[in-house]
């Protein structure tokens, strides 16, 4: 599941529009994903400041 370091993110909504199962929810100013989430790595990959990590991997 992915992991979004808050200190790092920017709340764009970038990997919110790159998800293909929309399973990212930006809500009350926090990124977090859903059930949803198949750990594609799509929103790591695309996240400008590095701020998400896929659990168990760098």
């Amino acid at each position: 599941m992915m992991e979004v370091d808050p200190s790092l993110c920017l709340r764009c909504g970038a990997c919110v529009g790159v998800c293909p199962s929309d399973a990212i929810d930006a809500t009350d100013g926090y990124v977090r994903s859903n059930k949803r989430c198949t750990d594609c790595g799509i929103c790591a990959r695309l996240c400008p400041m590095g701020a998400i990590t896929l659990e168990g991997k760098a």
